[in-house]
């Protein structure tokens, strides 16, 4: 403090910051990036362990006799839902009384805002299908959910198999102290989206549903099983939710505890764990499973059934089983086990999961890095913005003058609206980007020969294009000729801007904030109207949100081993802006209107700086 206090050695320490800047933005941005590499490496990161004591023993002895039962029942659920041409509702309410559970449905609707082309579906109508079993031993305050979406074609049969076996075995037990709940969702997430808001009494997405006519106690946990085939090789445990959001830690840990102790193989983000992490291929294989959990929760996207629970503070997860050519096998009565021993565990909680993190990225199944040692990584990259903003406000501290007629020297500032109007200007192609892709696909069918999804995404990268010509020079608009104050103003005003969105964004979705600081720092840092101009324009648009999405995409495919081509990529990249406009419209992810609203907003004020004249 006696450092800032004294103006003598704070003038020092300001001229040190501004002499050095470029070196220490330099070396920040580098060691942010070593850091965040880093995290990978099992000696820096923490080993898994369970926080909540009520579910920290697994002494408890699994039972369930009944898995060639439950793949009988799939597979007369397939031949109902084959002869139905959907969810067999009939079937479903005659089998689950017949398990002993109060059976309830619901019927929803949604017309999408433009067709899904990648499910093919544009109105949709369903039902939901919903088993309580009551508690007996309490007075049915809380609750827990197994869920099994009832998915077209050969998909997920066994799951409803094993849900309805695991409902009549759970039906024997007297144990229990909170309700369960067994759902069937049609539609995968739209069903689920329709249950969520009518057991809560929500309507925030716009969807016709019907009223539930029972309900269970508050949920407390809730899990998605997956199963598309009799024998599994492994389970994969899915955590990224809506908007980045993850469920408490100890449900993961749970599950990983009882796959160690039951002998099932254990998966997250489809890869094995490895305990040869001093080795090249080791960390390779650490940093790999890491950054796939960084692009799928910078997505937005619920990456399973459990995603939408978790805007509700309902712990959740999906659980899906993966048959490959390992020579390991799991049977439905072992996966059985697995989920009968969670779920009396679950039975334990005398409160919500909340002893263990929410934040938290996963190298591996057995270890974890916290919030406390990923954050720092983040604020490397944000200090450069900070110092360069120090830096501005040291050279408009002193504004250059210019001299009148009279001989007198006045100050020279850059005036308001040569500021003003590229910020204004800037952000009205935002709203457009938001709105007109979905408001102009009528006119778009009627002119052009494109579908209704093509129009969609068209015309969302025809603004996108088209804001690379509007803004720049903009601040000529209204008043004249731009001054060097102006753009260092404009530039100031653009990193403040862009510290504090990045800020936000990280500390709701940290995967999210971390990518777009890793493109957009360096560009805001080291942007003026004096690089080179041709060379620094397509430095700009590398590093632009668009095509940190396209390159994203391509990396995501290597990531799981599954690479495609340029042309493959490409058409990857336009089904996902598709999908993250349909994840807005249909679930509330808030990805596609903040890139559209505020990132790339920020982006046209610097790609506006770069042209000042």
């Amino acid at each position: 403090m006696g450092l800032l206090s004294d103006p003598n050695r704070r003038r020092a320490l300001i001229g040190m910051l501004t002499r050095l800047n470029a070196p220490i933005c330099l070396v920040c941005y580098m060691a942010g990036v070593a850091w965040f590499m880093g995290l990978a490496f099992e000696p820096f990161t923490l080993r898994t362990y369970m926080s909540e004591n009520a579910m920290g023993s697994t002494m408890v002895e699994e039972r369930f006799p009944s898995g060639e039962a439950a793949l009988a029942t799939g597979r007369e659920f397939a031949a109902h839902k084959k002869k139905a041409g959907g969810m067999p509702v009939d079937w479903l309410v005659r089998t689950m009384q017949s398990k002993g559970l109060e059976v309830f449905t619901q019927r929803f609707s949604r017309k999408l805002p433009f067709p899904d082309e990648n499910k093919e579906r544009y109105m949709v109508k369903g039902y939901n299908v919903y088993g309580i079993l009551r508690a007996p031993r309490a007075p049915r305050t809380e609750a827990l959910v197994l869920s099994a979406p009832c998915s077209p074609g050969n998909d997920n049969n066994q799951a409803v198999g094993l849900l309805l076996g695991l409902a009549q075995y759970f039906r024997s037990q007297i144990y229990w102290a909170k309700d369960i709940i067994f759902l069937v969702n049609e539609h995968d997430l739209i069903g689920m989206q329709a249950w969520l808001e009518g057991y809560h009494h929500t309507n925030t997405t716009g969807m016709d549903w019907s009223p539930l006519q029972g309900r269970g106690g508050s949920i407390q946990a809730a899990l998605s099983l997956e199963l598309s085939s009799d024998v599994v090789t492994s389970l994969d445990l899915v955590l990224e939710g809506l908007n980045g959001q993850l469920p408490n830690l100890d449900l993961a840990n749970l599950f990983y505890a009882f796959c160690q102790k039951i002998g099932v193989l254990c998966t997250i983000q489809g890869k094995l764990p490895r305990n040869d992490w001093d080795t090249t291929s080791g960390y390779s294989h650490a940093v790999q499973t890491m950054m796939l959990m960084v692009l799928k929760q910078a997505s937005g996207r619920p990456w399973g059934d459990h995603g939408l629970f978790l805007r509700y503070h309902i712990e959740a997860a999906s659980i899906k089983g993966v048959n490959s050519f390992r020579q390991y096998k799991t049977d439905a009565t072992t996966i059985g086990r697995l989920m009968e021993g969670m779920y009396r565990k679950l039975n334990n909680l005398l409160e919500r999961l909340h002893q263990s993190y929410f934040f938290y990225l996963m190298p591996s199944l057995s270890r974890f890095v916290s919030i406390g040692y990923y954050m720092p990584a983040f604020g490397l990259l944000a200090v450069i913005l900070l110092l360069r903003a120090l830096d501005l406000w040291v050279q408009l501290s002193s504004p250059p003058t210019i001299t009148e007629d009279d001989g007198t020297e006045v100050p020279s500032s850059p005036g308001v609206l040569s500021i003003l109007t590229p910020l204004v200007i800037s952000h009205l192609t935002g709203v457009a980007l938001y709105t007109l892709p979905i408001l102009s696909q009528e006119t778009a069918v009627q002119h052009f020969p494109v579908s209704e999804t093509e129009a969609v995404v068209l015309t969302a990268i025809a603004i996108y294009t088209a804001g690379l010509a509007l803004p720049h020079n903009t601040h000529r608009l209204l008043s004249g000729e731009g001054t060097e104050q102006g753009w260092k103003v404009l530039k100031l005003v653009a990193v403040l801007y862009l510290a504090v969105l990045l800020g936000c964004t990280a500390l709701i979705n940290f995967s999210l904030g971390f990518i777009l600081a890793l493109t957009l720092v360096p560009l805001a840092a080291f942007i003026t109207p004096h690089v080179p101009k041709a060379l620094s324009a397509f430095l700009m648009v590398v590093l632009s949100p668009g095509c940190t999405l396209l390159f994203a995409v391509f990396f995501f495919q290597e990531l799981q081993e599954t690479p495609v081509s340029v042309q493959e990529g490409w058409m990857l990249f336009l089904s996902v802006i598709s999908q993250g406009i349909l994840d807005h419209a249909l679930y509330g992810s808030l990805v596609y209107p903040l890139v559209a609203l505020l990132v790339y907003p920020c982006w046209l004020l610097f790609w506006n700086i770069l042209f000042w004249k």
